[in-house]
């Protein structure tokens, strides 16, 4: 792939932002940047329930095999599961895009530094720099969860 195209979670692809020497952190066109692969993070997931809705009403079938219902079922209940992740991942993008709002994104909750571009890219709606998210990670592994 190109140097100028690369996939991440929020988009099939897009232009990774490329900072001007001496550029200040989480500028105007940063914040823009990040709201634009947010928005379009979004509406790609509308896409997918809009698509999951004509999907479970084409195919909402009343099989009279119990196995064919049964496996209808399944199908459905997995596509419903992946979507209600779905919404608490758009419920994520519009707190993030909220933050870009107040000028309060890209920076640690836990530690207030700097997040990082490229991670930032990479995940739009992390919250915690990439020290705090794996010292997280690890109490959460030792607590058991």
């Amino acid at each position: 792939m190109p140097v100028a195209e690369k996939k991440t979670e929020a988009s099939n692809t897009f232009t990774p932002y490329e900072p001007a020497a001496g550029e200040e952190y989480m500028n105007e066109r940063q914040l823009e940047h990040f709201r634009q692969l947010l928005l379009d993070w979004k509406q790609e997931l509308m896409e997918e329930v809009d698509r999951t809705v004509r999907h479970l009403q084409e195919d909402a079938n009343n099989y009279a095999d119990p196995a064919d219902r049964a496996t209808q079922e399944e199908g459905f209940s997995l596509e419903l599961r992946t979507r209600d992740r779905e919404r608490k991942l758009l419920k994520k993008i519009n707190e993030t895009i909220e933050k870009i709002d107040e000028d309060d994104y890209g920076f640690c909750e836990a530690c207030g530094i700097d997040i990082g571009i490229r991670r930032l890219e990479a995940r739009p709606t992390a919250t915690l720099c990439v020290d705090c998210k794996t010292l997280a990670e690890l109490k959460e592994k030792q607590l058991g969860g």
